[in-house]
């Protein structure tokens, strides 16, 4: 008789033999997803991954569910990567996904395009958030494969154009599962080393095979990036979400260093124009200092700098002569003008009068009387010209200068 076991015990048995399979833990599953529900306050997500005969249940926990690329929707077809168990409590048997992705070009599109608005509006393709590329690199860091043609095209533009500059490859797997987070992972590392500009490129390929470069964890590694970031995804008609987040976008690897690395041969030139400029420029500088010292000395030997010296001292004399003439010229006005005030003053004077013959009439104090002021009885002086006579006023009468002799 068979041995009697609990269902915990068959279920806990199933469970241990589908866990310690080797084929059904890391298996690549596709279907169609149906019932779709992400818990809101434990962040799971339970579906059911179907197709034309059969379903499957499917979990996908808060953790793995945080790097989705895209929302699930009814109907999408998917590829997952998951493991199979049992869940003991109700012994059902389902898929636990690690990761998912769009299985056909219509699905893929949608989730493309459902990645891309959520980053743009969180701001990761912000123009103001774009770094400039450094002039002059030293260091460069390389995110792409170790045996890709990418690294071989990048080596040849650099030498070519600027062998000054040491490239530092970090390898990557640029397709699969696993390439999203080695190129993250590179990405971070780098950054960390101070390089002076980091090229992320891979060589062309389908559609497929460039839809790596549009992962998530990928854009915001590049959007933390501090140093700045060079896309070189594909061919130039190939765009990933890098391209949108990346400070600058080559259409191809070759494109990538060019834009990276300057031109020597160029600069070369530009150096050589700046030499002959500089030459040029003191050429006609000595030929202009040289007219200029023979218009010099053709005006030293036509003696045009005396000229001006000869006319000052012309001008210096005559203002010298004047101020010599103008002292004199007012002492002798001054003169002029004493000698007829001394003129005027003599023709004024009472003695001149006297010298004439007229007397004039003073009082006992000398003091000059008037005739209205004479009285009978009084003595006054006559005094003339040489003469002074001492009189007395007898009579004082008025005159009629109608009847006065002449």
């Amino acid at each position: 008789m068979a041995e009697v076991i609990s269902v915990t015990a068959l279920n806990r048995y199933v469970k241990a033999l589908l866990d310690g399979s080797d084929l059904l833990y890391d298996l690549a599953l596709r279907g169609e997803v149906a019932n779709f529900v992400r818990n809101a306050k434990s962040g799971h997500c339970y579906f059911t991954l179907r197709d034309s005969q059969s379903s499957v249940k499917a979990v996908m926990f808060r953790a793995e569910a945080q790097r989705l690329a895209f929302r699930p929707e009814e109907g999408m077809r998917v590829v997952v990567r998951c493991r199979v168990s049992l869940y003991e409590p109700s012994g059902s048997y389902q898929v636990y996904v690690n990761a998912m992705f769009p299985d056909g070009v219509g699905e893929a599109q949608l989730a493309l395009e459902q990645l891309k608005a959520k980053l743009e509006a969180e701001g990761l393709f912000a123009p103001e958030h774009k770094k400039p590329l450094p002039a002059y690199p030293q260091k460069i860091g390389l995110v792409t494969s170790r045996t890709g043609a990418a690294l071989q095209d990048i080596r040849n533009v650099v030498g070519r154009r600027w062998p000054a500059a040491r490239l530092i490859l970090c390898p990557v797997t640029v397709q699969g599962f696993e390439a999203a987070g080695e190129v993250a992972a590179a990405i971070a590392r780098l950054d960390r080393l101070g390089v002076d500009e980091i090229i992320v490129a891979r060589g062309g390929g389908s559609r497929e095979d460039l839809w790596v470069f549009n992962a998530e964890v990928i854009a915001r590694a590049a959007y933390r990036c501090k140093t700045p970031l060079i896309s070189a995804i594909g061919h130039e008609i190939d765009y990933t979400i890098l391209d949108f987040v990346a400070d600058c976008r080559a259409p191809t690897p070759s494109a990538a260093a060019e834009l990276a690395v300057p031109d020597r041969e160029a600069l070369r030139q530009k150096v050589r124009q700046i030499w002959e400029t500089m030459r040029d420029d003191m050429q006609n500088r000595r030929e202009r200092c040289y007219d200029q010292c023979a218009n010099c000395a053709g005006v030293l030997a036509a003696g045009l700098p005396r000229q001006p010296l000869h006319s000052g001292r012309e001008r210096l004399a005559a203002l010298r002569a004047e101020a010599q003439a103008a002292p004199r010229a007012c002492w002798q006005e001054k003169r002029r003008q004493l000698a007829h005030g001394a003129a005027l003053a003599a023709s004024l004077s009472p003695y001149r009068v006297l010298a004439r013959g007229y007397a004039m009439v003073a009082g006992p104090d000398g003091r000059v009387r008037q005739a209205g002021q004479l009285r009978a009885g009084e003595n006054i002086q006559l005094i003339a010209a040489h003469r002074r006579a001492r009189c007395l006023v007898t009579a004082v009468e008025e005159t009629d200068e109608s009847t006065q002799d002449i």
